[in-house]
């Protein structure tokens, strides 16, 4: 690919980037849980002081070290590339947090349809992400880790992946509060629509890619 074409498709990313975290800050906003990636960091934020987006940096640089456990000598320099972009995610994550403070629908309705408009947001990103095929973020880099590693299949793992972040999630809120706090239903929703509207992006907006990054440079 030429530089052009390159930074072109880096562009892509960063616009992806910057929607998932507009999506992220959005669900949270919603007050019925997280996407399960970021479940842990939000129960961190609710119960210290760093925020929301500082914890998914801190959080996001520990996947990459365990990448690098699993991969050993596999792992390749160009995956460090996550750790200036979890840092930048994570500051669009408190950006974001900022720009919408004004939503707090109380109305549980409006809520749930919060929810879904924040589901739809965090798909569109992921779309972006996906098609500018440039660098993951540590979450999908992780289960590909384990994938490659272990040789299990990619869907399951992220299954188990996204359980095992929500319950470590909930075993921290119970010994933080108590309770289960940051934890909810929108938790679970996330889980199921986010994917399947990020694949759902892909599908319709075929010309729409292609607009963007022709097939031959793809």
């Amino acid at each position: 690919m030429s530089k052009r074409e390159i930074i072109k498709r880096y562009l892509i990313f960063l616009v992806g980037l910057f929607i998932s975290s507009l999506g992220v800050s959005f669900i949270t906003k919603v007050d019925l849980g997280t996407s399960p990636i970021s479940s842990i960091p939000y129960v961190l934020s609710l119960g210290f002081k760093p925020t929301l987006g500082q914890y998914t940096i801190f959080f996001s640089l520990l996947l990459i070290i365990l990448q690098f456990i699993i991969l050993g000598k596999s792992f390749k320099k160009e995956s460090l590339l996550q750790i200036p972009v979890s840092i930048l995610f994570g500051y669009f994550i408190d950006w974001s947090m900022l720009i919408l403070w004004w939503l707090n629908p109380e109305n549980y309705g409006l809520k749930v349809l919060s929810l879904l408009v924040g589901c739809i947001i965090l798909a569109l990103g992921v779309y972006f992400e996906v098609i500018a095929n440039v660098v993951m973020l540590p979450g999908e880099s992780f289960v590909k880790a384990v994938t490659y590693r272990f040789n299990t299949d990619f869907g399951i793992t992220k299954v188990c992946f996204d359980a095992s972040m929500t319950i470590t999630a909930c075993l921290i809120s119970f010994v933080l509060f108590n309770k289960v706090s940051g934890v909810r239903e929108g938790t679970v929703i996330a889980a199921f629509i986010v994917g399947l509207a990020a694949k759902f992006f892909g599908k319709i907006l075929i010309r729409f890619t292609d607009f963007l990054l022709p097939k031959e440079t793809i």
